[in-house]
């Protein structure tokens, strides 16, 4: 069992039960506890100063991830003991998954996103603290469903105390050319067509920032899966709206994503350090939303709880709903 906290470049997971396969000549398993994840591309697995040491297959009630799990060691800042993170690529190895057949499993760098106004240029990062959900209900967005009711509070999607963190991290490397913006409302379209031009300049008139397919249903999942959860944003385009800047095309997107490679290297490098500091474990382990679910759940009774919704949610909460 895994007892994580995901950030998804950041988010955060907990109780993940592993099935082993032997992958290359790296372990496929991996005993300890692991504190901090990080979703997102293959490129953020071989950060600097950090070795492989596992990959994990995780099986669960809601299927397999998207991708095996790698298991990095990073130096701890403190102690002798180096300090475990799991790293999962959202859309597969190769890219392979679109953004509605990401399996919703409990696991949720840089996601990349267009920019929907001037002052976030290409190739600067954001801080979203507000979503607003323009997916159509095609993915799977809860783990209450077939016999169990649950209503999880979704005023604040991202966790403050986490972002607090990964601002200070950007904000730390501004002279090495990371442009942070410290809030933003992102936009979360289903895709996987880009926007419509319409549709650009009403998200802008409505105060959206930026603009992914990914943000949800991560964010939901996680909230329900208690885990502290924060997104860091990439900006590669301007969208469509912004006529004079060229319509949106997947070489843009790449072109700026592959620009600022370094930049978000050493962002994301500069978070999990922070994060593997002592003074960092409760927030990390997400001790603050421990038990929400518990209660968030027990609105349907006893005696209407399906034999399915009980295992399943029992596989991610022991102990919950039994």
């Amino acid at each position: 069992m895994l007892r994580t906290s995901v950030i998804r470049s950041t988010n955060l997971t907990r109780n993940i039960h592993i099935g082993y396969r032997k992958m290359a000549n790296i372990p496929s398993h991996y005993d300890d506890p692991i504190p901090i994840a990080v979703i997102g591309g293959t490129g953020l697995q071989h950060l600097p100063g950090f070795s492989h040491v596992a990959t994990l297959e995780p099986t669960t009630p809601w299927g397999k991830p998207s991708s095996p799990i790698s298991v990095l060691h990073h130096p701890s800042p403190q102690s002798h003991q180096p300090v475990p993170i799991a790293f999962l690529s959202r859309h597969g190895l190769h890219h392979e998954l679109a953004p509605h057949e990401v399996p919703p499993a409990p696991t949720s760098p840089p996601s990349a996103a267009s920019a929907l106004q001037e002052a976030i240029k290409p190739r600067d990062f954001v801080i979203p603290d507000q979503i607003i959900d323009r997916t159509k209900g095609i993915r799977p967005f809860t783990f209450f469903e077939n016999g169990m009711v649950g209503h999880v509070g979704f005023a604040d999607p991202f966790d403050p105390a986490l972002a607090q963190i990964v601002r200070k991290c950007g904000h730390s490397l501004e002279g090495e050319g990371v442009v942070l913006h410290d809030q933003g409302t992102i936009v979360c379209m289903e895709g996987p067509q880009f926007s419509t031009r319409a549709e650009s300049n009403l998200y802008r008139q409505w105060g959206g920032s930026v603009i992914n397919m990914s943000a949800l249903p991560e964010a939901k999942l996680a909230r329900e899966a208690e885990m502290a959860y924060q997104m860091i944003c990439m900006s590669t385009d301007y969208d469509c709206w912004h006529t004079s800047a060229g319509d949106v095309t997947v070489e843009m997107v790449m072109g700026n994503m592959k620009a600022n490679s370094e930049n978000a290297r050493r962002f994301v490098g500069a978070v999990l350090n922070e994060l593997s500091k002592e003074e960092h474990q409760r927030q990390v382990l997400a001790k603050h939303l421990e038990g929400q679910t518990k209660f968030a759940g027990s609105i349907t009774g006893v005696a209407g709880r399906s034999q399915e919704a009980k295992e399943k949610l029992g596989w991610l909460f022991p102990g919950y709903f039994e």
